[in-house]
């Protein structure tokens, strides 16, 4: 047996969590947030006043508090942008919920002001909680490092300080402390933060580690070959702040034409107001019908022509697992025709399991012999493809039998005394002697098992192979049929993007119909980002869809970005526009479809208020239109196109649009 092997390491320290450490904003830190719930809970108070017939001076107060908490900042951010003459939708609604009031409708004008407030609280804790995990990302770096001098003395630095050619030690359980390359030890580093590869992968003499990865049971000393600022955790950083910054502005499809509507509802309002003065008109009836011209042509039935079925939408989606972050990403993700799958975690479930139990000709074990056999060798380790091993055998109920005089080699396996045989269990080209004919047995069936995609684990006893175990990141049943299904809806197959080896990478996409070119593996996260520019660049809208660290910088990049969510870091639940909370990979192209319907109601909604407005308009100013049917002509194009949204509402539409995307 290995030396190596036969030394108990040093017990590693608790692994630290994958992700970064959450650093939240609260909802209430945010001062929009702040005056928006003010405002809604004076609305909430004011209303049932005014319903119930109480009289003005009880509600008129209320409402105007709601209509100063709620409008004075978007008045403020209006004004200052009509300082720099741009006329904005914010102060034009300001302007309409107070030409409301002077009329008469108060009611109408705080809803206004209340829905557009809520809207810039979500707004601005979207933003601070996508700040936050950025910032949280650093944290998956140590502060501090064990640098070595020359004479071989250990000194604590902080890793800021770490200069290029400096060499650290990383002990058994740590963070490695830099980008370096190993120059001494061997062990297994998880760096799925970095790479996002399923297993830790070993290290020794020559091997790059990167900073924030966790290393395993093994010493290394490694070689720092970047600075800080320069590692590719620091590089994730900046690539997600660069992406999120440089994005182009979203808007919702109104508020595309939001300048020339604002300029123009302006001046047909000071039009209508001045004209008939100037020919000679009373002043009170000018202004009355400038007002009722105000609230007939007001926007209120067309932002509610957009929302509702956006809104219906995200809500339905919720209700189906899938948490879609703004009307805004709702109504990009209907526009996707190109789609970037990673594999870990996404295709994949991300947890490896035991695939295939080969026990070899000869000797006198069953498949579950073998595997509890493994089971009882690998039950103290904490390696995942340890984990994997005894989680088989638990799944099939086997009894495990005790061991004793555990050991474990980094990059080698473990060993143990089970029913007085010594029995080893890891890598075959660690524990298989060439001039063995069992061994030689053993490694076919394990080079089999590999180009099938699997890592291949050789179980042996007394020093005699006796089996192999093939362990694979298990495929989500519903990837094929969601790839099928995104093809269908985009024209074109996905394409696979992942930091995984080449042949794993070509094994699966073959696996769930994702041939050829459109399979890119060994990448890191900024080959990632490229990818995705390079099919933009190509007059692709792209939807990315991952899970881990190092596939932030290319959900935030990207056109459209989904986590997944029960295992996704925080960095990219708070970085993609929306999560798949359950892990049902065959929403994804659901919630594209309903996203279309929605867009196909909001155009609908558009019509109808069209309609109306240019109605009452015409009316008002080509005949005299009473103030009284003016509100409820626009008030009813506002329930007409509400009514209309809220079909998305219905389990039927979340269950047509499954229809249609498969």
């Amino acid at each position: 047996m290995p030396s190596d092997l036969i030394q108990r390491p040093e017990p590693a320290a608790p692994a630290p969590a994958r992700t970064a450490p959450k650093r939240r904003t609260r909802v209430f830190a945010l001062a929009e947030a702040r005056w928006a719930a003010a405002a809604l809970v004076l609305f909430l108070i004011a209303l049932p006043l005014q319903l119930t017939g109480a009289p003005a001076w009880a509600w008129g107060p209320i409402y105007a508090a709601a209509y100063l908490s709620g409008g004075w900042e978007p008045g403020w951010a209006g004004l200052t942008a009509l300082r720099e003459k741009t006329l904005d939708v914010d102060l034009l609604m300001i302007v309409a919920a107070l030409g409301a009031a002077s009329i008469g409708q108060v009611m109408d004008g705080a809803l206004l002001i209340v829905i557009f407030a809520t809207s810039g609280a979500l707004e601005a804790l979207a933003t601070a909680r996508t700040q936050d995990a950025v910032r949280g990302l650093l944290d998956l770096a140590p502060t501090t490092a064990t640098r070595l001098g020359d004479g071989g003395g250990e000194e604590s630095v902080a890793t800021a300080d770490l200069v290029v050619g400096d060499t650290i030690l990383v002990r058994p359980g740590e963070r490695v402390g830099a980008d370096g390359r190993v120059v001494d030890g061997a062990s297994e580093v998880d760096q799925a933060t970095i790479t996002g590869e399923p297993l830790p992968v070993a290290k020794e003499s020559g091997d790059e580690v990167f900073a924030g990865t966790l290393n395993g049971t093994g010493a290394l000393r490694v070689k720092v070959e970047r600075d800080a600022s320069d590692s590719v955790i620091a590089r994730i950083v900046a690539m997600v702040e660069e992406a999120s910054e440089t994005k182009a502005p979203t808007q919702l499809f109104i508020e595309k034409v939001e300048q020339r509507y604002s300029l123009g509802m302006v001046v047909a309002t000071l039009a209508v107001f001045l004209i008939p003065l100037a020919f000679g008109a009373d002043l009170t009836g000018s202004l009355l019908r400038a007002m009722t011209f105000m609230i007939v042509a007001s926007p209120c039935a067309v932002v509610l022509a957009t929302m509702p079925p956006l809104l219906s939408a995200i809500a339905n989606a919720g209700r189906h697992g899938v948490l879609v972050k703004s009307a805004v990403v709702m109504e990009r993700l209907g526009q996707v025709d190109a789609v970037a799958l990673d594999k870990t975690g996404t295709l994949t479930e991300g947890t490896p399991r035991v695939t295939d139990i080969r026990p070899l000709d000869g000797s006198g074990l069953t498949e579950n012999a073998l595997l509890a056999l493994a089971a009882a060798a690998e039950h103290p380790s904490e390696h995942p493809l340890a984990r994997a091993v005894v989680d088989a055998a638990r799944t099939r109920g086997l009894a495990v039998p005790g061991m004793r005089n555990f050991t474990s080699g980094p990059g080698v396996g473990v060993a143990a005394t089970v029913d007085g045989h010594t029995v080893e269990v890891g890598a075959p080209a660690r524990l298989l002697d060439d001039n063995d004919s069992v061994s030689a047995r053993a490694a076919e069936v394990a080079a089999e098992l590999e180009d099938g995609g699997r890592t291949a684990v050789v179980v042996l006893r007394d020093g005699s192979a006796v089996g192999v175990l093939g362990i694979a990141d298990r495929l989500r049943p519903d990837a094929a049929a969601t790839v099928t299904a995104l093809t269908v809806l985009t024209g074109s197959p996905p394409v696979l993007v992942t930091g995984d080896n080449p042949r794993a990478a070509a094994l699966l996409a073959a696996e769930v119909g994702i041939t050829g070119d459109d399979v890119h593996a060994g990448l890191l996260p900024q080959d990632k980002v490229e990818a995705v520019r390079r099919l933009e660049a190509g007059g692709r809208k792209v939807l990315v869809v991952g899970d881990g660290v190092n596939d932030a910088p290319a959900l935030a990049a990207a056109h459209t970005g989904i986590a997944m969510g029960r295992a996704g870091s925080d960095l990219a639940l708070e970085t993609a526009d929306a999560v798949v909370v359950r892990d049902e990979l065959a929403t994804i192209p659901t919630v594209v479809s309903l996203s279309r319907a929605a867009r196909r109601l909001v155009v609908q909604n558009l019509v109808i208020a069209g309609v109306f407005i240019s109605g009452l308009v015409i009316w008002d100013l080509a005949g005299h239109l009473p103030l009284p049917l003016g509100v409820l002509g626009h008030e009813g194009s506002t329930v007409i196109v509400g009514l209309n949204g809220l079909r998305l509402l219905r389990d039927a539409a979340w269950n047509r649009a499954a229809r249609d995307a498969r």
